[in-house]
């Protein structure tokens, strides 16, 4: 039997994501086989988990296995703290300084790269008494944010040396982790900046899912992203590991109504479906306003009682028609247009010539999430 348990969101629509609680632990338990036992897991869950619910999930994370949580702003870090997880959590990107008293009372680690960061640090010490918890962040050739490598020693002395600061970790981002030759540059200059500090008691973390799965770093800790939800990032040729996953997103939609379409006849917007013989269509209330993009539009199919049917005419705002006439289907039925067996979002990304992660970011829009084991 199915245990089911829904998110704090009114149900009122027959469209729904269900996250597979199971599937997500049995992916953290595949990753950590490949991860040297003395490495600690960062799990991250920006982007409300990539769409998947933060709040939500954490708790199954936190039971199998991961040390932490990694979120881009201090606003998702305070979602955790409000549904009480207490492990260590640290904001990736950067975060505007008012926010920094925030961080601190909440306990929620942050990064800082530059002297405004450190000034306003001294400012909350002083004003409140507590010494904010800090990451440096080492720019090796993202150019996104960060200390340069060069001046980055320099800097993490700095660091080290404010008695107002608690001071956790040292990280950076891999720009290429699916190229070898690109990563080796990155790494080279976090050596240069590892090897020429006092580490001790530190965190160092570099890897992210790509690099955890294909490369051998200095580091004591791992960040993993898209694969805890099922999905795999580009990959080098070469992997020292290559773990099973489980795509623990899915999408379905019932049927709200069925009618008959004559030989001629278009469907949805523009027609660019027309019918050549008498069709018969359903409806399901899923859109792009959904997250389901547009560009999708007769090029995927769905699931109905274990037969595969086709998507017709264009994707609306709020609904999608399928071609059912070689079903027996009736207004109520599931259609299910994601799945871990046979519909997955790399599908999807492959049309529209994007990214997995993208996707399932879009799907939080407005879709209720039901949690299932």
């Amino acid at each position: 039997m199915k245990n089911v348990r829904q998110s704090n969101v009114n149900i009122h629509k027959d469209a729904w994501v269900e996250i597979n609680l199971e599937s997500l632990a049995q992916n953290i338990i595949e990753i950590k086989r490949g991860i040297p036992a003395d490495k600690k897991f960062m799990a991250i869950v920006k982007a409300d988990a990539y769409g998947h619910g933060a709040s939500m999930i954490a708790q199954t994370m936190l039971a199998s296995g991961v040390d932490a949580l990694g979120v881009s702003s201090v606003d998702e870090g305070l979602d955790l703290r409000n549904v009480k997880i207490k492990c260590p959590i640290l904001v990736v990107g950067a975060i505007p300084l008012w926010a920094i008293e925030s961080a601190a009372q909440n306990n929620i680690a942050f990064s800082v790269f530059n002297d405004e960061h450190l000034s306003a640090c001294q400012e909350v010490y002083e004003r409140t008494g507590i010494k904010p918890k800090v990451h440096v962040k080492i720019d090796t050739g993202m150019n996104r944010i960060g200390v340069r490598s060069e001046n980055a020693v320099d800097y993490i002395k700095k660091v080290r040396n404010a008695d107002y600061l608690r001071f956790e970790g040292v990280f950076t981002h891999l720009a290429s982790a699916e190229e070898p030759e690109e990563t080796k540059k990155q790494v080279e200059r976090w050596n240069s900046v590892i090897e020429n500090i006092d580490t001790t008691g530190l965190l160092l973390h570099i890897q992210n899912t790509a690099a955890t799965f294909a490369y051998d770093i200095k580091s004591n800790m791992v960040r993993v992203g898209i694969s805890l939800y099922g999905l795999y990032p580009d990959l080098p040729e070469k992997v020292n590991y290559k773990p099973k996953l489980k795509q623990i997103m899915s999408l379905k939609g019932r049927i709200t109504n069925i009618h008959q379409v004559k030989p001629g006849e278009g469907v949805s917007y523009s027609h660019k479906f027309i019918a050549y013989e008498p069709t018969r269509v359903a409806t399901i209330p899923i859109g792009y306003a959904d997250g389901v993009s547009r560009n999708l539009s007769n090029k995927i199919c769905g699931i109905l009682n274990g037969q595969k049917v086709r998507q017709i005419g264009n994707i609306t705002m709020d609904q999608m028609m399928f071609d059912i006439s070689d079903t027996e289907a009736k207004v109520g039925d599931v259609i299910t247009l994601l799945d871990e067996e046979n519909l997955s979002l790399d599908n999807w990304a492959e049309i529209l010539d994007t990214i997995n992660y993208e996707l399932t970011c879009r799907l939080k829009v407005r879709l209720p999430r039901i949690y299932t084991r």
